[in-house]
């Protein structure tokens, strides 16, 4: 299940990519449009600073904006830097164990099915498209 963490941070970034991009954007206009409190939100948005995802801006006239333009960015990308892993099993994070059971797990070549669909379908939708409202799903 994807948490309020990556679910907002997507929401975050989607604002962003709707406001002008030679600006930046106050903290508390971010929050009261996605109505998310100011405490959490500062929460994400340094987590998007630190991964170069977003500039942050610190005194008057200072904010937040994207490092890039709208269409370089993934949903996949934002997601598992907030997320850490999509994983939909332990043994296919990334990093993981090697699992004993493996070699003869009937059900790994599944989920591995299924990660594969997970990944290229958020990967091929950019913050553009949903800041656009013209990703088709």
């Amino acid at each position: 299940m994807i948490s309020t963490k990556g679910r907002y941070a997507l929401r975050v970034m989607v604002d962003l990519a709707q406001q002008d991009r030679d600006g930046y954007i106050p903290l508390g206009e971010i929050a009261s449009r996605q109505e998310i409190s100011e405490k959490y939100l500062e929460i994400i948005l340094k987590i998007l600073v630190k991964e170069k995802l977003l500039k942050g801006l610190r005194g008057k006239g200072g904010g937040y904006r994207l490092t890039r333009s709208p269409s370089e960015y993934t949903v996949w990308e934002i997601l598992t830097l907030t997320e850490g892993t999509l994983a939909t099993v332990a043994c296919l994070a990334p990093n993981a164990e090697d699992c004993a059971r493996s070699p003869k797990c009937r059900t790994l070549p599944m989920w591995k099915g299924f990660d594969k669909m997970v990944y290229e379908y958020f990967s091929h939708i950019t913050l553009e498209d949903l800041a656009r409202g013209s990703a088709t799903f």
